[in-house]
């Protein structure tokens, strides 16, 4: 990951923490369940954070990987389904 593409997650993840739902710069999706996706545009590409939300406020940071193709590379999916299934137990 570039400086520059770091600092632009970054920004966007501040913005998330800040605005919520209202976040510029980002789309939210959700996957199954209670795994959701943030999709990040940065200088050098896309990125991808999984994510879970703990309460209304709060949102855990399951997995996160630089986008390289339309859909979630199955690897990546499994990694963050693994991760909510221990946050959740």
């Amino acid at each position: 990951m570039t400086v520059g593409d770091k600092a632009a997650v970054i920004a966007v993840l501040k913005d998330v923490e800040t605005y919520g739902l209202s976040a510029v710069g980002c789309q939210f999706r959700q996957i199954e369940g209670k795994l959701w996706e943030i999709k990040i545009k940065a200088p050098q590409g896309g990125y991808r954070i999984f994510y879970v939300m703990i309460s209304s406020v709060e949102m855990m940071c399951l997995h996160a990987y630089k986008k390289q193709g339309q859909k979630a590379p199955k690897k990546e999916l499994e990694v963050a389904r693994k991760r909510l299934k221990e946050v959740l137990s």
